[in-house]
């Protein structure tokens, strides 16, 4: 195996480097447009179920379907790893739109009519107060689509665009098992290191979480 990464270490960090940006960028985009679209969930009661609903069922699609109808509405080629940004994007916010809906809705009431009586107004009142406490629930799912979709960048492979997926098409191939135990390995290693940075980063933004953990010890 040290043999073959000596001999194809060109090929592999290209196939990591592209790994890494067909899964984390959707989850980057996929967060972005999840807050406002969870928010609203929150903000208009009326709005939930059928926001749990819609997301259940986008969540539901299989993502070797969607790769291949993408291009049919995005008038994409299929080759085009704009498909799986975009396919890894809308699983992002299926999944994450309901977590931060819940994230919100998990917040206590008194600590908002306690805000709201202390003179926060809306946007002051979710930036400040709600956003902060439902935090840990939000990052939660966060990690549950990172390491998703670091998962799914692999299906990719079968379009021809998939990352490290690549390198287990090849070892198939080839009856090689070097390069697909490489794989294995690099995507293993990926979804763990992107967790534990979100791990140090819901740690640093909700240091009060620590010490509830350590006073109900």
């Amino acid at each position: 195996m040290i043999q073959y990464l000596t001999n194809n270490s060109a090929t592999v960090l290209a196939a990591l480097q592209q790994h890494i940006m067909l899964a984390l960028l959707p989850v980057l985009i996929g967060f972005a447009a999840a807050l406002p679209i969870g928010y609203l969930g929150v903000r208009f009661p009326w709005l939930y179920h059928p926001l749990i609903n819609t997301c259940g069922v986008l969540y539901s699609i299989p993502s070797l379907a969607l790769f291949l109808f993408l291009p049919v509405i995005l008038g994409t080629k299929v080759l085009s790893p704009v498909n799986i940004v975009v396919a890894l994007s809308i699983y992002t916010v299926a999944l994450l739109a309901r977590t931060v809906a819940d994230g919100l809705r998990s917040v206590d009431t008194t600590v908002t009519q306690a805000a709201t009586a202390m003179g926060y107004r809306r946007t002051r009142l979710l930036l400040d107060v709600e956003l902060p406490v439902a935090m840990p629930v939000i990052l939660a799912g966060l990690r549950v689509a990172t390491v998703s979709n670091i998962s799914l960048v692999s299906v990719g492979t079968l379009i021809g665009v998939g990352g490290l997926g690549q390198l287990f098409t090849r070892g198939f191939q080839l009856f090689y098992m070097e390069p697909i135990l490489i794989g294995i390995i690099l995507s293993v290693l990926l979804a763990g290191l992107a967790d534990l940075i979100i791990v140090l980063i819901q740690r640093a933004v909700t240091p009060w979480a620590r010490f509830q953990r350590g006073g109900a010890a």
